[in-house]
């Protein structure tokens, strides 16, 4: 009897070792460990350049997933100095050099931000 609990205690062992070594990589595979990107070294942007632009964002439906990701598409873009996505406003602030940048641009990166019709640009001033 010792025997079979032996066995079955080693198959145990052996099924949950490979099953968590799948997750493992599962999550891996959306999540990365090691990220080793370079920071994003940007232009300084000339003061007559700068202008500063806020527009209402329709869709979005969460503070990390929607408001937080366009933000961060937002202000890694070339041009772009800030921007500040408030999710209980609906509002975006951008600070930006209007020689590179302009209110299509702007609104391209929004609306790319998700499928292309899920975030609605809207009252840009």
């Amino acid at each position: 009897m010792k025997f079979l609990k032996s066995i079955g205690m080693v198959a145990l062992t052996g099924v949950l070792f490979v099953s968590c070594k799948k997750n493992t990589e599962e999550c891996e595979k959306i999540i990365p460990q090691n990220k080793t990107e370079s920071p994003i070294v940007k232009k300084e942007i000339a003061p007559e350049n700068l202008q500063a632009a806020t527009f209402k964002i329709e869709g979005m439906t969460c503070a990390i997933g929607c408001a937080k990701t366009i933000q961060e598409n937002l202000s890694s873009v070339d041009g772009v100095q800030t921007a500040e996505v408030d999710f209980d406003k609906k509002l975006a602030t951008v600070t930006f050099d209007k020689t590179i940048q302009n209110q299509a641009s702007l609104t391209q990166i929004v609306q790319a931000t998700g499928d292309g019709t899920t975030y609605k640009v809207s009252d840009f001033k």
